[in-house]
């Protein structure tokens, strides 16, 4: 009898609870076009973590942005008002970034950046509803440029696209670099012919190469400049060296340096697990990209755990205590929401059928970006 009493005492408490309330994620991201794999490896580590979550109450709605601005802020636009999303996600290209987020932090939306870091955002534009889970954007080629400086490169010529990434790019890499480039242009976004530029650099005198192309922008630099036999070291970001864009560019790419926050032979339990996790799904070794949006997903699903995001205020202070096992190891936000982390280098090196990247040592040693301190954020 009193085991009935009991059950039944539970029962009512249960039937009163309220429901947990669902919250709906809304992922823009490239999942068609040039630059598609980036939002790929994206799209599937972050499903990986909430698959991995397994909480029924969270909701992903996702959207291809076809990498084009006015296509992205139409898709954010129709998941705040008619699909009623708490958080936005996915964007890789900082060109689109700067057409969605600061127009949904203001609706008091969260923003959590899976990759994007354009340093508007990151300075005086900061918002408290918007995270960086992955870096700003200065800060892989700001740690290529230190690590060129130390090995006595005296004379780059760097290059990127004429975009907001592009531009911080090479501000990033001239910061910590700290010396003047025999020659810096800017590319199209999206041009795949480099034999105009390819001919500046072989009459330049340049002793090295510093350039950031990301997706297949990569790919055709790299093959146009192995094919035209011009033997001038070659450094840049992650982005241009990812394990897809090194698939594609095969062996011309043996040999380079890269920065990265992470790499998929990082030594933590974490970053194992992940990798391991991510072939045995996708049967592909992840990129960056994968391990951001994984990250990414990760911290919003730890700040779920925690508060309701449409309590903004306990929400908002669980986004920033970052309390989550990151791929990266250490995780902790600065002052504009934007991560403080180590830069690695990496080389691209012969793998089982194709080049990989390998960790070779720190670059620079808990980063925080520059414009931090124009940010009024505490």
């Amino acid at each position: 009898m009193k085991r009935s009493i009991v059950a039944a005492a539970c029962a009512a408490l249960l039937a009163a609870a309220p429901a947990m309330a669902e919250t709906r994620i809304g992922m823009i991201t490239t999942l068609s076009g040039g630059g598609s794999h980036l939002g790929i490896d994206a799209r599937d580590a972050f499903m990986l973590a909430v698959e991995e979550a397994g909480n029924p109450d969270v909701v992903v709605i996702e959207k291809d942005d076809a990498q084009k601005p006015d296509v992205a802020k139409s898709l954010a636009d129709e998941l705040i008002q008619k699909d009623g999303v708490d958080i936005l996600t996915g964007i890789i290209w900082s060109n689109l970034a700067m057409a969605v987020v600061p127009g949904a932090v203001r609706q008091g939306v969260f923003y959590v950046s899976v990759n994007a870091g354009p340093s508007q955002l990151a300075g005086k534009g900061c918002h408290e509803n918007y995270f960086n889970a992955a870096y700003q954007n200065d800060n892989l080629h700001e740690a290529m440029g230190a690590y060129m400086k130390e090995q006595g490169f005296e004379k780059p010529f760097i290059l990127a696209p004429n975009y907001p990434a592009g531009k911080d790019s090479l501000t990033g890499f001239k910061r910590l670099y700290e010396g003047e480039p025999v020659a810096e242009i800017y590319t199209q976004l999206g041009q795949t012919d480099y034999a105009a530029e390819i001919a500046q650099i072989r009459a330049s005198g340049a002793d090295s190469v510093f350039f950031f192309l990301p997706g297949g922008m990569g790919i055709a630099f790299m093959k146009q400049y192995a094919g035209a036999g011009v033997e001038i070291p070659v450094f840049g970001p992650a982005f241009s060296f990812d394990e897809i864009i090194l698939g594609a560019v095969g062996d011309a790419a043996i040999g380079v340096k890269n920065t990265a926050e992470w790499s998929h032979d990082l030594d933590n339990a974490k970053s194992k697990a992940f990798v391991e996790a991510f072939r045995a799904k996708y049967d592909r070794t992840p990129t960056i990209y994968a391990a951001q949006a994984y990250d990414a997903a990760n911290l919003i699903l730890s700040a779920i755990e925690k508060a309701d995001p449409k309590d903004k205020d306990a929400f908002r202070a669980a986004l920033k205590a970052a309390e989550f096992d990151s791929v990266r190891g250490e995780f902790r936000f600065g002052n504009n929401n934007h991560p403080i982390q180590d830069i690695y280098v990496r080389e691209v090196v012969a793998g089982e059928g194709k080049p990989t990247n390998k960790l070779v040592g720190v670059a620079v040693k808990q980063r925080q970006d520059v414009y931090a301190a124009e940010c009024e954020l505490q």
